[in-house]
């Protein structure tokens, strides 16, 4: 194959696929893709709360180291280890939201793209890269050089 001109196999429109497939698609493949931004946004919520968990310990023990055990105390009872909502932790979140929502968004994804497509992903993206690459630049190489 001339990586300059073809994409390789995986990224072919298989035979039959239609051009609003195809959109189709591509518009499933980047509803899971925001939804893997939004889950990076709930781990980074994850390490930030815990963070700022660890450093609330901080600011109680320095509390206390300047005499002030009575705002220590309270640091310490009414937020260090605290639930972000009721009953759960970052954690807990994490692992509902993957149970309830990402992992069976994931399944449908790759279930519709396997059965309508061959397995093939990223048709659409495929298809603006050849559109919009440049014929025989090398750095606009259909495929990566074998």
């Amino acid at each position: 194959m001339d990586s300059n001109h073809e994409m390789d196999r995986a990224h072919q429109v298989p035979d039959g696929v239609d051009e609003k497939t195809v959109r189709a698609l591509g518009a499933l493949s980047k509803a899971l893709e925001t939804t893997e931004r939004a889950r990076g946004h709930l781990y980074g919520f994850h390490q930030l709360t815990g963070t700022a968990d660890f450093e609330l310990g901080d600011a109680a023990r320095l509390l206390r180291e300047a005499g002030h055990d009575e705002q220590a105390d309270r640091v310490e009872r009414e937020i260090v280890g605290r639930n972000v909502i009721p009953g759960h932790w970052t954690f807990q979140i994490i692992e509902a939201c993957n149970a309830t929502y990402y992992q069976p968004f994931a399944a449908v994804e790759r279930d519709i793209v396997d059965g309508v497509a061959d397995g093939r992903g990223h048709l659409l993206e495929a298809r603006l890269k050849a559109i919009r690459r440049t014929p025989h630049h090398p750095d606009h190489t259909a495929t990566p050089r074998s």
